[in-house]
């Protein structure tokens, strides 16, 4: 089945909030067995509006809106569904009676410009909404290519409201309503080389229709999404599973996670298990990598801390020597070590990271904008490492930060 989402409100078009609820839906769609194709934002204009549920209406077998839900004189959605479908809207006694309720259990007495709410058209059935006041419409009218009822799907706008009322009520409906393929998606995750490059070693596997094989550039790597539609969930599950072994014979030690997995939490796990601790001195980034770190709930059983030394003196001050920094340059694996050292060493941890680099926007030492050298010491070896991110001064910071964390994981899954 053909799926539309409609993402409803002038503060996206503003770019004042980014659009979750869509990406949201997008990842919930295909699990069902709906193809999504279409993904549109409009503002809060009723013939605008309306055109654009005409136009999904057309061509798609499930439309999803969300936004414009709301009690006051811009929020559009319920008269616009009606305007399209020719419907007329009316109060109905038993949402009007659910709202009164609810605003005096909270202690308020109900505006009336909140009774809009309570309204439905003969084709819509509300969707309660205990996160918020607005319910939602699911509209069933007309027929699809497939001989099926069309079907509407109103949501609210706050992000909350709506993924609880389509984890509570609305996939549930769907899936009872829906008999179509089911489409499954792997997400793997690489660092170490270009999109171009990943992109040509998996060439082969490209050109694949079902299941299909996505390459992008992330900030943490390069992400390769295989998905496969079957009629039955294990037989897309068997689709994926055989593609991947294809992948991570290919991409091998490139690889270091799946679908949700992170590198600072998968970084946080190893720790755990092998009962390490971790230190870091950061010197182009800020500060990032222990930020980045200390993300994960329970860092503290196995972070010591972090030093940011920006500045030689600083640098030095801590116990970085001053005689590699007069030889080498502060931007230079020799420092990068010898700060891996000093975290180690000064608080106390079993592994140090030193990165020291050139965010930019201008080279430094005579090095170009975006070199960065990485270290893992772990008090017997050190492990460098060299980065080269032609990008801006954020991408630098964020790009060296998980490349650091992907040379930690690499070491201390080599670990014995």
């Amino acid at each position: 089945m053909k799926a539309e989402i409609i993402s409803i409100g002038t503060e996206l078009l503003l770019g004042e909030i980014t659009d979750t609820n869509a990406s949201y839906l997008a990842s919930q769609l295909p699990p069902l067995g709906i193809d999504l194709l279409w993904v549109t934002q409009v503002g809060d204009n009723l013939d605008r509006l309306r055109e654009c549920l005409e136009r999904a209406w057309g061509r798609s077998d499930v439309v999803l809106t969300t936004g414009g839900l709301g009690p006051t004189e811009d929020d559009l959605t319920r008269e616009a569904i009606a305007a399209m479908l020719g419907e007329e809207l009316s109060v109905d006694p038993e949402l009007e009676r659910g709202l009164r309720e609810l605003f005096s259990h909270r202690g308020f007495t109900m505006p009336e410009s909140n009774v809009k709410q309570a309204t439905l058209i003969p084709s819509a059935q509300a969707i309660p909404n205990p996160s918020g006041t607005a319910p939602g419409w699911w509209v069933e009218k007309g027929r699809g290519e497939r001989g099926e009822p069309k079907i509407l799907i109103a949501m609210p706008g706050p992000p909350s409201e709506m993924r609880h009322m389509w984890e509570t009520d609305v996939a549930g409906r769907l899936r009872e309503r829906l008999q179509g393929d089911v489409i499954l998606s792997r997400t793997i995750k690489t660092l170490g080389m270009t999109e171009a490059g990943v992109a040509e070693v998996v060439k082969p596997l490209l050109s694949s229709h079902n299941p299909t094989l996505a390459v992008y550039a992330k900030t943490d790597g390069i992400h390769l999404r295989l998905t496969a539609k079957a009629k039955k969930r294990e037989e897309a599950e068997e689709m994926i599973a055989k593609r991947e072994i294809e992948l991570r014979s290919l991409l091998s030690d490139i690889i270091w996670g799946s679908n949700e997995e992170t590198l600072e939490g998968l970084v946080g796990t190893l720790l755990v298990e092998k009962g390490l601790t971790l230190a870091t001195m950061e010197s182009c980034s800020g500060g990032l990598l222990a930020n980045t770190i200390t993300d994960v709930p329970g860092s503290s059983k196995y972070f010591k801390g972090g030093l940011v030394a920006y500045t030689n003196e600083v640098k030095i001050s801590y116990g970085v020597s001053t005689a590699l920094i007069a030889r080498h340059g502060a931007i230079s694996p020799e420092v990068a070590g010898d700060m891996a050292r000093v975290a180690r060493e000064r608080l106390g941890a079993d592994i140090g990271v030193g990165i020291t680099g050139v965010a930019g926007p201008t080279e430094d030492e005579g090095k170009p904008v975006g070199t960065v050298h990485i270290a893992i010491d772990d008090g017997r070896e050190t492990r460098l490492a060299l980065g080269i991110y032609p990008q801006l001064r954020h991408q630098v910071k964020r790009r060296a930060t998980y490349h650091a964390l992907f040379e930690l994981r690499r070491t201390l899954v080599s670990m014995k």
